[in-house]
């Protein structure tokens, strides 16, 4: 489907007066932006964005989108990575002052057409059971999953999965500016102090520790400014598997009020921008970001 440009202008709706989770359709609109300014010209600049949601995504649907790049003629290269993100490689040989990556899609969510189902091999898969160098845990995360442990002794891997999340919104004072993209998880446990990606990458340490299969998703959450991080428990479902969506951050499920752009195996994997460039001046970025709801039925 083309996107149709009266989309990008037409109102969204007061998310906080919908009941989401009741509504069996949603239409979202996602415009995202980011502009580097260079105090001079710069080449060789190759950018990498996760940004452009799935085709699905669960219940989840892409119903169109378009990525524009305005400042510099830019080369692209669209594919899909071992998780199934949508990765975009954006090459620019020279850059004289600035350049804008520009994201508009159309997202529709099916309360119908049920969970996130993967594979049954998925609660097998290295990738989502072996830690990371930001997941890695220490004897302070292994005491905690071990308190986990005993606590839910003989619960569901998914009773199990609350369990962790509760816990780690517990132990976190969410506060902004204290933690970087490459603190671990070890780091902010210790401080008790992050955003949405470390009680993400601490909630993924305790899963390691407890061999629950998870990932690290990244997506928007209504009604917050920037992108947000949670973690997706993958459980037992019959012959299959499900993905089970926890926001350790907010100390809940998800529901209708999030997107998903990317998962993966932490922030490194699904880091919305990043690059790197040929030039002796240091680059500035801004961003700008709108998500919401055009319609609920």
């Amino acid at each position: 489907m083309m996107l149709d440009p009266s989309v990008l202008s037409a109102p969204v709706l007061d998310h906080r007066r919908l009941d989401l989770g009741a509504a069996r359709r949603v239409r979202y609109v996602l415009e995202q932006k980011f502009r580097y300014e260079y105090d001079a010209p710069v080449r060789e600049l190759r950018q990498r964005l996760v940004i452009v949601p799935p085709a699905r995504h669960g219940n989840q649907y892409r119903l169109a989108h378009r990525l524009e790049v305005t400042g510099a003629p830019a080369r692209r290269r669209v594919r899909r990575d071992a998780d199934g993100n949508v990765i975009a490689w954006l090459e620019a040989e020279n850059v004289s002052h600035a350049i804008e990556f520009r994201l508009a899609a159309v997202l529709e969510r099916v309360s119908d057409d049920g969970p996130t189902m993967l594979p049954a091999d998925a609660l097998r898969n290295p990738r989502l059971l072996r830690p990371t160098p930001l997941t890695e845990a220490d004897d302070r995360l292994r005491a905690m999953a071990a308190r986990i442990a005993a606590d839910s002794a003989g619960d569901s891997a998914e009773d199990t999965a609350d369990r962790v999340s509760e816990a780690v919104s517990r132990a976190i004072t969410y506060t902004d500016g204290i933690t970087a993209v490459t603190t671990t998880a070890a780091q902010a446990l210790a401080g008790g102090r992050g955003v949405c990606q470390d009680y993400a990458h601490v909630m993924l340490a305790l899963c390691h520790v407890l061999r629950l299969p998870a990932r690290y998703v990244s997506g928007h959450l209504l009604g917050q400014g920037g992108t947000h991080a949670w973690v997706e428990v993958i459980v037992p479902r019959g012959d299959r598997a499900e993905a089970i969506a926890l926001d350790p951050c907010n100390g809940r499920r998800t529901d209708g009020g999030y997107v998903t752009i990317a998962t993966g195996r932490d922030y490194s994997d699904v880091a919305p921008t990043s690059g790197s460039y040929c030039g002796t001046s240091i680059g500035r970025l801004t961003t700008g970001r709108r998500v919401g709801v055009l319609a609920a039925a």
